[in-house]
């Protein structure tokens, strides 16, 4: 009998993708073909409208007044680099940022490091991977440019405090700007309600896209302190010789990723029947019984906030006398169980967590298709290698 295969690696991308997803991809490539704004043909038309009911979508998943002020992106790194670069134009500025962040804020400040000199606070996080709100408050300096934070991290699944963050931003008239890599499709947000200036997320993930698609909120006002970071076509304003001033052109030039939007925009109509607060509901469910069927598993530790209200489904685990790697491959073969091995591009957060030194962690994360059998199984297979019984 084949074995099962049971994937627990969405926080890299989601999968399965809903049927519709496909079937989108595969009407726009075999029907449509045309790319948005460049031609007053029907299938160029056509186009448009998949990006125009795409940022719609986003703008009512989101609670976001104006549709327009959704910048389509190539994934979240896309937009964090738009978001992070466009605002840091200063030298010698300050910005903020924590230890639990990705390396797709890391690397950008990294670079603007060496290129403007800027300074950089790492704000320190408990040992669940949790930030002190106040931290960030005595952080802040007359120099201070920008704070930029992950809402859940994707290593341990914490979920930093980004309304208490924000509001202390607004305080300071400090730009914040949220990476919503492993939130936007798992859990609300009303960015009508949240004190965010600019949200990066990508459409693969739990937006249920393929990948190559995602997308920037940029709060109404914020788009003038945000330098474009690449200039050309856009099919607006063709007679001048500067890029448009007007959104969403301002920040999107060339053609659109028009297959992978079309994907997108169905997986959006998915969530959306679904519901965001019944998917929160799902997921709290099975981040419980992860919690409760791994507790008392000796040799297994198991990573971050024990409450799930201070996390997302995405788990760290670590066996006593296995490298991650040769746990990962366990967990595969011997189980049919598809997780992640290393540091997963957050080295700070593995040094947070005391892992970072021994090579990482096995990462477990939750989709919106998993059952709670899966997780079930993959527990019971946890707490088997633990007890030495899954020996090739």
């Amino acid at each position: 009998m084949t074995q099962q295969r049971r994937y627990f690696d969405n926080a890299a991308t989601s999968f399965p993708k809903p049927p519709a997803v496909h079937l989108a991809m595969l009407r726009y490539a075999r029907t449509i073909g045309a790319s948005a704004g460049r031609g007053a043909y029907r299938e160029a038309l056509a186009a448009e409208d998949i990006i125009r009911q795409t940022r719609r979508g986003l703008a009512e998943l989101l609670n976001i007044p104006d549709p327009e002020n959704v910048i389509m992106t190539f994934n979240c790194t896309d937009g964090l680099s738009l978001a992070i670069k466009g605002l840091l134009t200063e030298p010698a500025s300050h910005v903020i940022t924590t230890r639990m962040d990705h390396n797709s804020v890391l690397r950008p400040l990294g670079a603007l490091r060496e290129q403007l000199d800027i300074e950089i606070s790492y704000l320190a996080a408990d040992g669940q991977g949790l930030t002190d709100p106040e931290d960030l408050r005595r952080s802040i300096g007359p120099r201070t440019r920008l704070i930029v934070v992950v809402h859940g991290s994707n290593v341990c699944g914490s979920l930093q405090d980004i309304a208490a963050m924000g509001a202390i931003a607004r305080e300071h008239q400090i730009p914040f700007v949220v990476d919503a890599a492993q939130t936007v499709g798992h859990l609300p947000l009303d960015m009508q309600e949240l004190p965010v200036d600019v949200l990066a997320f990508p459409g693969h993930k739990a937006l249920l896209g393929p990948l190559g698609t995602g997308a920037l909120y940029i709060r109404s006002g914020m788009e003038t302190r945000i330098r474009p970071l690449k200039e050309g076509g856009t099919g607006s304003r063709s007679e001048i010789p500067l890029q448009p001033e007007m959104m969403p052109d301002r920040f999107e030039s060339g053609s659109h990723n028009l297959i992978g939007i079309a994907g997108l925009l169905a997986g959006l109509t998915y969530l959306r029947r679904r519901g965001l607060a019944a998917i929160r509901a799902r997921e709290t469910e099975l981040i419980n019984i992860f919690l409760e069927q791994t507790a008392d598993v000796a040799g297994l530790t198991v990573y971050g906030p024990r409450r799930p209200a201070e996390r997302v489904g995405v788990f760290s685990v670590s066996i006593a006398g296995y490298e991650p790697a040769e746990l990962a491959a366990i967990l595969e073969d011997r189980f049919g169980l598809l997780t992640r091995p290393g540091l997963h591009c957050a080295p700070f957060a593995h040094e947070t967590l005391g892992t970072l030194g021994r090579g990482g962690t096995v990462r477990f994360s939750f989709g919106c298709f998993l059952s709670e059998d899966d997780v079930v199984f993959a527990a019971e297979a946890l707490r088997q290698i633990a007890a030495g019984r899954a020996a090739p």
